[in-house]
């Protein structure tokens, strides 16, 4: 891709290649990117040393980790205003006695803050996070998926946690998504994050999907629902505005 006698630009696309790589896998090899990058593994070295800087990776012998996701409160303030909008609209779906489910997202802890106290409602999640803001309502009975922690969500996925997400009956499932298309349907960076979706989606009386307009008219990696599991679609937007008229005709937009 580039050599060590590159410019500044070629020095960031090593960055943005990297990055993309731990994103991805969650781990990179100081030997196998020199190869792939044509440059030695001493430049590898510093590239890792100033991701780690950045705060996107965490040197380990041979290569480095992926640092983890940002706290959902970091996370939330990404499209802050389109996310107390849309938790505003989603507070009123919560229905007052059964069980929910809501996932891991910084969208669905805003949810939560405006969740009421209850003692005959039931809420499953597979963030451990949201698990926490959860305990703090008087009332309500939160339950923890357990599972293996998924360093690039934040969330429980695996065995386990699809395990666990598969006994409860739930009358609604609230839900985000890294990117939403009007033909695949949901979609997430992490397959097994992607997993763990469908099967509370399957235990669900109705699905709820909450995104902002940003992740409009995309895709990720793995698809986690397609519009035939979903009822209704939640954003920040009018649900005359334009951009949500490829979706109306295959939910109900709120």
């Amino acid at each position: 891709m580039t050599t060590d006698q590159g410019s500044n630009l070629a020095s960031h696309r090593r960055l943005d290649w990297v990055r993309g790589q731990l994103e991805r896998s969650g781990t990179v090899e100081i030997k196998e990117s020199a190869k792939v990058l044509g440059v030695s593994e001493m430049t590898v070295r510093r590239d890792l040393e100033q991701l780690e800087k950045m705060g996107f990776a965490r040197r380990v012998r041979g290569g480095a980790v992926a640092a983890g996701p940002p706290p959902v409160a970091e996370r939330a303030r990404q499209n802050a205003i389109a996310k107390a909008v849309i938790a505003q609209k989603l507070a009123e779906l919560v229905p007052t006695r059964g069980a929910v489910a809501v996932d891991a997202s910084s969208t669905m802890m805003g949810l939560v803050s405006h969740v009421q106290d209850s003692s005959e409602l039931t809420v499953l999640t597979n963030g451990p996070e949201t698990f926490n803001a959860l305990r703090q309502k008087r009332g309500l009975v939160p339950i923890l998926t357990g599972g293996q922690l998924e360093p690039r969500t934040g969330s429980l996925v695996g065995p386990i946690a699809c395990q666990s997400s598969g006994h409860l009956l739930l009358q609604k499932l609230f839900v985000s998504a890294a990117a939403v298309d009007p033909v695949v349907g949901a979609s997430e960076e992490c397959a097994e994050e992607a997993e763990v979706k469908r099967v509370l989606a399957a235990m669900a009386s109705e699905v709820v999907l909450a995104v902002d307009s940003s992740k409009l008219d995309d895709r990720a990696v793995a698809v986690s629902l397609e519009w035939g599991d979903v009822n209704v679609l939640v954003t920040e937007l009018d649900p005359e505005d334009p951009r949500l008229h490829r979706y109306s005709s295959l939910v109900e937009v709120r």
